[in-house]
């Protein structure tokens, strides 16, 4: 079942025959630190983005025991041809799952959290009430623990956007992931004007909340087209953005178009911070949550600075 959904939303998959450049390389996952995060995931009986997506950062991030909570079980109603998490007949909802989140960002010490999920086409909310109760949970158990979300994009879910709202994250996360031209091919459950407006719906509820989107490069998208998508965001006044290299998880999945280079993504952090975005990572293994605290409590540091002189 879920073998036929990815290849069937992938019809072109099969191995790059691109030589993965030396640029890209990883920590490997074997640190104490590592399996420290790993055995309190395991005892709580978590899912992580970072396990299920083949993040190639976890090494680095587990060691600092950064992990980056995946809520809403770990099978996406979607079948995007980048993603690897499985997709197929999504799990049933887990009511404990918020304490139980709440309880690792407490065991693992963390200052800023991210809590990302599955698509849940399925749910009449799409899962909005459950992100909800995880920032609830948290802010009762870590209250000095800033809180970033990464949500679906809530398609034709009513009320469910000014609800995840409404609970006040510190950021407010949804990847665009890529450029328009590829999104049939490369996201076609999704619209790419309704993320965009999400976003910027995000802002027009609340204004207080740092809104966040990244994108995947490498695709087969054009230059010009990643600078304009960078416009049409800052247009729906986001503020953080992250760029990172697409890497093919299985042979079923999108092949890789290009390797873009570090120069290249020096580039893009360049325009993009010339556009107004407040904060931007961009670069080969740049991924929506890698270094997102570090990054978060510069800004802060940085603001508090500017605004005390």
């Amino acid at each position: 079942m879920v073998k036929s959904i990815i290849k069937l939303a992938n019809p072109k998959g099969g191995v790059s025959k691109l030589k993965r450049p030396d640029w890209i390389r990883a920590k490997a996952p074997n640190s104490q630190g590592y399996h420290e995060t790993a055995s309190i995931v395991r005892s709580l009986k978590l899912n992580t983005v970072c396990e299920e997506a083949a993040c190639p950062n976890i090494g680095e991030c587990w060691q600092k025991k950064h992990a980056t909570m995946m809520i809403l079980g770990s099978v996406c109603t979607r079948n995007c041809a980048f993603c690897n998490i499985a997709t197929g007949v999504p799990d049933k909802l887990d009511p404990h799952e918020p304490d139980r989140v709440a309880e690792a960002v407490a065991k693992l010490n963390l200052s800023h959290v991210v809590i990302t999920s599955v698509d849940r086409d399925d749910l009449d909310d799409g899962g909005a009430n459950h992100f909800v109760r995880c920032i609830y949970k948290i802010r009762l158990f870590s209250p000095k623990t800033t809180i970033e979300i990464l949500t679906p994009d809530f398609l034709r879910k009513t009320g469910a956007l000014e609800k995840v709202v409404a609970a006040k994250p510190d950021v407010f996360n949804h990847n665009i992931e890529t450029v328009p031209s590829l999104y049939t091919k490369i996201r076609p459950g999704a619209r790419y004007f309704h993320s965009i407006n999400l976003l910027c719906k995000v802002k027009e509820l609340d204004s207080t909340i740092f809104t966040k989107s990244g994108l995947m490069v490498g695709l087969g998208e054009k230059g010009e087209e990643v600078l304009q998508v960078m416009d049409d965001m800052r247009s729906a006044n986001i503020d953080f953005l992250t760029i990172g290299q697409y890497l093919q998880p299985t042979p079923k999945h999108a092949k890789i178009a290009k390797y873009i280079t570090p120069q290249e993504f020096d580039y893009y952090a360049r325009m993009a911070k010339s556009k107004g975005f407040l904060m931007v990572s961009s670069s080969p293994l740049t991924r929506s949550s890698y270094h997102a605290g570090d990054d978060f409590k510069k800004l802060q540091a940085e603001r508090k600075k500017l605004f005390a002189n």
